[in-house]
């Protein structure tokens, strides 16, 4: 029985290249992901350490800034970008499946809808929902 409870997912109307550069790319990042939040990457491979700093916003209960180390696990170009978060001892993977309506990008944990909602948004060039 397939679980799909445990994912969140969208199907983007845009090229597999554009959406792998805003899923890997920190500018592209800190568009839509916690939009605002900063990314540093210095190197796209695995085993490169990442930082990600969430800043306070009216979604979430921060008070102060947030910085987070993650670890790049798993680099398959445009199929899989894997981040480990160190602290919180948990895999975050974004999976991309091309089909014929679009690109559907599928992370595996539940709770990501409106960053997914962002990064559509940021790929079809409309303007982001969740700010």
């Amino acid at each position: 029985m397939d679980n799909t409870s445990d994912i969140s997912s969208v199907l983007i109307n845009g090229d597999k290249e554009t959406v792998w550069n805003a899923i890997t790319n920190a500018d592209k990042l800190l568009q839509w992901y916690a939009p605002g939040s900063p990314w540093k990457i210095p190197n796209l491979k695995a085993g490169e350490k990442l930082t990600f700093t969430l800043m306070p916003s009216d979604h979430n209960n921060l008070t102060e800034e947030y910085p987070m180390s993650l670890t790049i696990e798993k680099i398959i170009p445009y199929q899989e970008f894997t981040l480990y978060l160190d602290a919180q001892q948990m895999l975050l993977s974004f999976t991309l499946e091309e089909g014929a309506y679009g690109i559907r990008v599928i992370i595996n944990s539940d709770g990501f809808n409106q960053s997914l909602a962002n990064l559509k948004a940021l790929v079809e060039g409309k303007e982001i929902p969740y700010v």
